[in-house]
């Protein structure tokens, strides 16, 4: 069989920004070289007969697309290496859209997920190409990403670390602001008050006519910092959170948050 060539556009629309997201993936302009790289594949996807395309996370220059020449042949090195929530160094090199993998070795260091746990980190993947621009490096992120799978791994409280995650994201992406000031007075958040959030601008006190989420102003200070304790401030935080990702997602739906729903309403 002849040499495969690189894909220049292939697969150029599943990560694209919408809604408020809407910056575009910066367009190399030289050729690179990348060596031992720490990264996760997030998905991937046959290329011709024996390839593959390779969506990885990387933790210095964010969630970048490769193609994996001869990955699906039997005896290629890369078949069993691969694979999603596996700690890698990966190297690639091109300056097309879609550049060429050129290494990939298992570092180890994360135990596997299982059962409920798996399928969080197939949301969290989910999430990362659905919002994350290709090409824009969020090494805070990523070091968050290898914390949440180490905590699914560890069978800590899934709502709990999803939420964390979630709202992680959207501040790195810039498309959240703190929870603990009223857009609208510019004053602090009070606990007993009850209050919706404005996808855009932040936090605002509930009018009867609104139909997004009400939350306590409890939840939005417990949520700032990180406290998760409050079984009311898990419910709240659990349906503001997916009312957000809505809204940042411009309405593309994610799989794996209704297979959730579903089976474990977290």
């Amino acid at each position: 069989m002849g040499q495969e060539n690189t894909p220049k556009s292939q697969a150029s629309g599943d990560g694209r920004r919408r809604g408020a997201t809407d910056r575009r993936a910066k367009s190399p302009e030289r050729e690179t070289r990348i060596s031992a790289q720490p990264a996760f594949v997030l998905h991937s996807y046959p290329y011709k007969e024996t390839s593959l395309i390779v969506d990885v996370f990387s933790r210095d220059y964010g969630r970048v697309a490769l193609v994996a020449k001869g990955a699906k042949r039997p005896h290629s090195k890369l078949r069993g290496v691969l694979q999603t929530f596996q700690p890698l160094s990966v190297g690639w090199t091109g300056k097309a859209e879609i550049r060429t993998l050129t290494d990939a070795e298992w570092i180890g260091g994360l135990l596997p997920l299982e059962k409920a746990a798996l399928l969080c980190g197939f949301y969290l993947n989910e999430l990362l190409v659905k919002l994350l621009a290709r090409d824009d490096p969020h090494p805070g992120l990523f070091d968050h990403y290898v914390a949440t799978l180490n905590q699914l791994a560890h069978d800590e409280p899934a709502p709990i670390v999803l939420r964390k995650f979630e709202r992680a994201l959207l501040k790195e992406t810039g498309v959240a602001g703190t929870l603990s000031m009223d857009s609208v007075s510019g004053q602090p958040v009070i606990s007993d008050e009850t209050y919706v959030v404005d996808p855009e601008r932040g936090p605002r006190p509930a009018h009867a006519s609104d139909n997004s989420p009400r939350v306590s102003g409890k939840t939005l200070l417990d949520m700032e910092r990180e406290d998760y304790t409050d079984a009311t401030t898990q419910l709240q935080s659990k349906f503001l959170m997916r009312f957000l990702l809505a809204h940042h997602l411009g309405g593309t739906p994610l799989n794996t948050r209704q297979i959730l729903i579903d089976l474990t309403q977290l």
